[in-house]
């Protein structure tokens, strides 16, 4: 990167909102509907004469985003509607959120906020399919939250680090799947760069001489920025910034200024292209739209303070320092489980029994991580487990979002908590542990001790039951019992494997030890 010149980064976040009905409409809220225009009404189509009703849930959904990224949340707000002409907005008009959004402020992932707002989502067009455009139009009205930084974002890794922290806690708090493949989640850049000044660093005056740390002085203006639209992955957004300031800081070296204008990304080339010239919020002739009444969010019960934070669940953040302070869990098993809300439930119901006990919770890490997700992923099988609030109700619509997958037969937590306390207490050995799994998946309505013992998984540690076999391979073993007395220690390991051989592995190997030990040293 040209250390010549300070990028500076604006986000622009839109987000569907997962709720059952369009923003303004009775319309099935259904992204994954196949059948074109299939959830339309006179409403969402703009049709003369209809009249928008406000969607109560999806206002709540944002005033949730808000109270946990600390934001301000509004008392009085209005809609307004944003003009310009598009075939993807059936209205001429898109109805919005401009001078008094939901929430104000707030910050996340380190990144302040300038506000959060909520909107109705455009149709979709579809462009390279066909020679004619088509326009879908189930996608007409579905609430949007549109989420918008300050200008303080440097580089594209902390973009990027923020567009996951905010997925996630959509995800979290079940007000959205958030996919940006499927454009539940569009990420906008606003990009600009301007020269370094050194020698200068605020609350220093004349006396900052320090020239090895470049600053930007806050009363600086910015550089020209452009706007790069409609990044639908983490890495296209990483691409696109980097692509940007490279491209914007190579113009100013040759002399040359920056257009202010709307880009896009061309996947093909792996650069930005021009789309149209910048539009300033005058040029979309904003004013409160006459059909929806202004709101007092405090005169609304559920939209309360305190309503509002016990719906909340525990947060992405939280529970990530929970897991690396309570649990010692890597940086590694950390993002597994946060990466995935469905799956850190699923653990916390798992060891609700045992939390306090280091070694089963390593344990139940251990196998969730390193066989039961893996076989679940073989078989094309998703967790499916009841998703609680902090008030204890159940919140399914947080469950991942797993296409073609199937979600039965996943192991119930109590069956695998009473796995892994068998593992512990040395009742099944790894192998066994490893069978009764995939017996559990197959079965999950049976308990795992009845299905150990029925498949005889159980380990023997009785010393009288596992003794004449213990005895039977000394006897059988003379040279090795020999070498092992005359100072070969490998060769314990051969009478131990012989012994849970005998035993068809169903010998706790540790007492198996235990008692070769006892009979080799008489």
């Amino acid at each position: 990167m040209n250390t010549k010149y300070l990028p500076t980064i604006g986000l622009e976040i839109h987000a569907e909102l997962k709720t059952a009905s369009k923003m303004f409409c009775s319309c099935k809220n259904d992204p994954d509907e196949e059948t074109p225009n299939a959830n339309i009404c006179p409403i969402c189509m703009g049709h003369p004469g209809t009249l928008p009703v406000l969607n109560m849930d999806a206002i709540k959904k944002v005033l949730e985003v808000g109270l946990a990224v600390g934001g301000t949340m509004a008392d009085f707000t209005e809609w307004d509607r944003k003009n310009y002409f598009y075939p993807d907005i059936p209205k001429g008009y898109q109805i919005s959120q401009y001078k008094y959004p939901l929430i104000s402020g707030g910050t996340l992932a380190g990144v302040e906020l300038e506000r959060i707002h909520l909107e109705e989502d455009t149709a979709q067009s579809t462009h390279d399919t066909h020679e004619k455009s088509l326009v879908n139009f189930n996608r007409a009205g579905v609430p949007l939250m549109e989420l918008v930084t300050k200008p303080v974002i440097h580089d594209a890794e902390t973009a990027v680090r923020f567009a996951k922290e905010l997925q996630l806690l959509l995800r979290y708090i079940g007000a959205g799947l958030a996919n940006m493949e499927k454009g539940e989640m569009r990420v906008e850049a606003n990009i600009s760069v301007a020269p370094v000044l050194y020698g200068q660093t605020l609350g220093q005056g004349s006396k900052g001489t320090d020239l090895s740390t470049p600053h930007y002085p806050a009363q600086s203006p910015l550089g020209t920025k452009t706007e790069v639209k409609n990044l639908n992955s983490f890495r296209v957004v990483e691409k696109a910034i980097r692509y940007e300031i490279e491209r914007q800081s190579s113009l100013l070296d040759a002399g040359e200024s920056v257009k202010q204008e709307t880009r896009g990304w061309d996947e093909g080339r792996q650069e930005t292209y021009t789309q149209r010239s910048k539009e300033s919020s005058h040029d979309y002739r904003y004013f409160p739209d006459p059909d929806i009444p202004k709101m007092k969010l405090s005169e609304v019960t559920e939209f309360s303070r305190a309503h509002l934070i016990k719906s909340l669940p525990e947060l992405p953040w939280v529970k990530r320092d929970r897991y690396m302070q309570d649990f010692s869990m890597t940086e590694k098993e950390v993002a597994v489980f946060i990466e995935s809300p469905t799956i850190a439930d699923y653990f916390d119901a798992v060891i609700a029994p045992y939390e306090s006990d280091a070694k089963r919770v390593k344990l139940t890490i251990n196998y969730i991580l390193s066989d039961y997700l893996g076989l679940l992923k073989t078989h094309s099988v998703t967790l499916a487990v009841p998703v609680l609030t902090a008030q204890g109700g159940d919140r399914n619509s947080r469950n991942d979002n797993a296409q073609g997958t199937d979600s039965i037969n996943t192991i119930p937590p109590s069956s695998f908590s009473e796995l892994i306390t068998m593992i512990a207490a040395g009742d099944i050995s790894s192998r066994g542990a490893k069978d009764l799994i995939i017996l559990l998946i197959s079965t999950p309505t049976e308990s795992a001790r009845s299905l150990a013992d029925k498949h005889g998984l159980i380990q023997k540690s009785d010393s009288g039951a596992l003794m004449p076999a213990i005895e039977k391979i000394i006897s059988d073993n003379p040279k090795v019992v020999s070498e092992y007395k005359a100072g070969k220690t490998a060769s314990l390991q051969f009478l131990i494997g012989q012994a849970m051989k005998a035993t068809k592995g169903a010998g706790n190997p540790e007492v198996v030890k235990k008692l070769l030990l006892e009979k080799l040293t008489i």
